[in-house]
């Protein structure tokens, strides 16, 4: 094994740590800033909403950040996640290139969200914490952190995106099996809910409201905390055994990819797969294309401003410097609901901005196309979100066969879409079409953005 890899693994070929990227960023993130003095936040700002252990990874340097053994003992239920080669997929493409992807639809909820949502767990039950307040997109999140809840003994209290609710029912029965709440957002449960509800009775909702709500609900209750399954850093941490597990199979395997490509919505997923190699390109090792894939409907980090903003709706959040759309922007509402967001991780934001990373937006009738291609050739099928990742592969190995020339890509395959089906028959009923945001919309949502002093 090579010296950027000899710690990830264990002889179980589980990763033993999580991978922080900031330790060998070239240039260090900016700061989260207390919105009302606009001054950087210490650990105790944060208190109110997470465990302690958790906020302290929030804020570290350090390289190496280990993960706890009952932790990991709950990995080895499906980890080391299986990394393929689609041979079949690059047949019908007739393609030089090696096309691998790294499949993380075989945890319990069916996609990389258990990562987190484990870790997440553990660390407020060493707390003492018994209730959990969270919010979901399409559900993946929710239905991860309920099976982690349920694990832990610990309630878990889910805002759902109501586009999604009524979309995905069964993503909801799912968190209800394994004991959680699920609620429609926005709802009348809240403040924030019962404010948007008054203007629009009807709204669809987003992971900017629903995190208003699971936010404010943790901040009213002692007993309560806030759980986020994407966008902060700890959240990218705990997703880094995607990318040190893929190193390592790339090893036994002879290969390196050329090309890496997730999708991208708040950036876990993305981070999980690209961290660990571009931390080994800071080191001074072999280099690779990072490229993040957005929906062109909400499409953040090819669209948006980078510059400071909330991460909710009502303004409950810190600030935090990032590619955004404006917190008070409503996407449309298109099946890929995990991308459903106004914003992108800080640390994705970051490395975006230092030109360490690519991002490409694409159409939802493209990735549906190319997802209904992946499934019959590789007989897996992929979650929405997960299709915006296929297609930019499949143009990325049809580029390489108009080049002749061999290119290795990987992609991360971030779940799978039984869950989804819905979709699909819509789709293959022409009921599906390409979702567009309103420019007036963004243009208003982008002029409320927080004014904030250039450092």
């Amino acid at each position: 094994m090579n010296s950027n890899a000899r710690y990830i693994l264990d002889e179980d070929h589980i990763p033993k740590f999580w991978y922080n990227i900031v330790a060998d960023l070239p240039v260090p993130p900016p700061p989260v800033l207390h919105p009302g003095t606009l001054q950087p936040l210490g650990p105790d700002d944060l208190a109110p909403l997470f465990p302690m252990a958790l906020i302290l990874q929030e804020v570290t340097a350090e390289r190496h950040v280990e993960i706890p053994q009952p932790v990991r003992d709950v990995y080895r239920q499906w980890r080391p996640s299986p990394l393929h080669r689609a041979r079949r997929l690059e047949q019908v493409l007739d393609t030089p290139a090696k096309i691998y992807y790294k499949y993380e639809g075989v945890s319990p909820a069916g996609s990389h969200k258990p990562n987190t949502a484990v870790a997440q767990a553990f660390y407020n039950k060493e707390a003492g914490i018994w209730r959990i307040a969270t919010e979901t997109g399409a559900g993946q999140w929710g239905s991860s952190l309920a099976f982690a809840g349920a694990l832990f003994g610990i309630h878990v209290d889910v805002f759902m995106v109501r586009c999604s609710y009524e979309q995905k029912p069964y993503r909801r029965a799912l968190m209800e099996l394994y004991g959680a709440r699920c609620v429609a957002s926005p709802s009348p449960e809240t403040e924030a809910g019962r404010a948007i509800l008054a203007k629009h009775p009807d709204h669809p909702g987003s992971l900017g409201i629903a995190i208003s709500e699971a936010v404010e609900v943790a901040a009213k209750r002692d007993d309560t905390k806030y759980s986020l399954g994407s966008v902060l850093n700890h959240v990218l941490l705990h997703q880094t055994v995607i990318g040190q597990e893929a190193m390592r199979q790339f090893e036994m395997a002879g290969d390196y990819p050329d090309i890496i490509i997730g999708c991208a919505g708040g950036g876990s997923n993305f981070a999980g797969i690209s961290f660990p190699f571009l931390g080994a390109q800071l080191r001074g090792g072999q280099r690779a294309r990072i490229i993040a894939v957005e929906p062109a409907a909400c499409p953040s980090l090819t669209r948006g401003d980078y510059a400071y903003d909330f991460g909710d709706t009502a303004h409950l959040t810190p600030l935090v410097k990032m590619h955004t759309l404006g917190s008070s922007f409503t996407p449309p509402g298109f099946h890929a609901g995990g991308l459903r967001y106004h914003g992108m991780a800080p640390l994705v934001s970051h490395l975006k901005h230092l030109g360490l990373i690519e991002a490409r937006a694409v159409t939802q009738l493209r990735c549906f196309e190319a997802g209904v291609q992946f499934a019959r050739t590789e007989g897996i099928v992929p979650a929405p979100e997960s299709t915006h990742a296929i297609t930019v592969a499949i143009e990325e190995a049809l580029r390489a066969r108009e080049e002749g020339r061999s290119r290795t890509i990987l992609f991360n395959l971030s779940g799978h879409g039984h869950f989804d089906m819905q979709a699909y028959t819509d789709y293959f009923a022409g009921k599906l079409e390409d979702q567009h945001y309103d420019e007036a919309d963004l243009a208003e949502a982008l002029a409320a953005l927080p004014a904030v002093p250039a450092a």
